[in-house]
């Protein structure tokens, strides 16, 4: 793939990832009206609310839709990412149809007792190859904490 190519899906996805942060901030507004979005990188988590002390890091997986599974990411460019190095209290997964929030912690439950093994591959936009699980929504999401559907507008 080329660079320009790269550098267009990066952008793309940026802008897309954005949105569904402000759709997730959306929710959490509804309880938690002093939730922001971190602006710029920010390794820890995406969003942090600060009356809780809690931050939250925003997965979007519309690929999920056509293959039923959930990317979980935990390593990168040969070191520890992603579900292995989060700061976050909760991980919210937004996929076509619902937000599901999840615990790391559960999240990692979910992997160890259903014995998942981890794949090696390079997703659209990447320019190396992660190590991820990928895992059935719907047995990920029965780990959640709370599943919000897109119509619903309470989190």
């Amino acid at each position: 793939m080329c660079y320009n190519n790269i550098m267009n899906t990066f952008k793309e996805d940026l802008k897309t990832g954005q949105m569904i942060e402000r759709d997730v901030l959306k929710l959490l507004h509804t309880k938690h009206p002093s939730a922001f979005i971190i602006q710029g990188y920010c390794k820890e988590y995406d969003i942090f609310v600060p009356e809780i002390s809690k931050g939250y890091e925003v997965k979007q997986d519309y690929k999920s839709k056509y293959t039923n599974n959930i990317v979980v990411e935990v390593s990168m460019f040969g070191k520890p990412s992603a579900l292995m190095t989060t700061k976050a209290h909760v991980w919210v997964f937004v996929t076509h149809t619902e937000y599901a929030f999840i615990k790391p912690e559960r999240i990692k439950d979910c992997i160890v007792e259903n014995n998942l093994h981890m794949k090696t591959f390079t997703s659209k936009g990447d320019t190396a190859s992660k190590n991820a699980y990928l895992v059935d929504k719907d047995l990920l999401f029965s780990y959640a904490h709370k599943i919000v559907n897109k119509d619903t507008d309470n989190a």
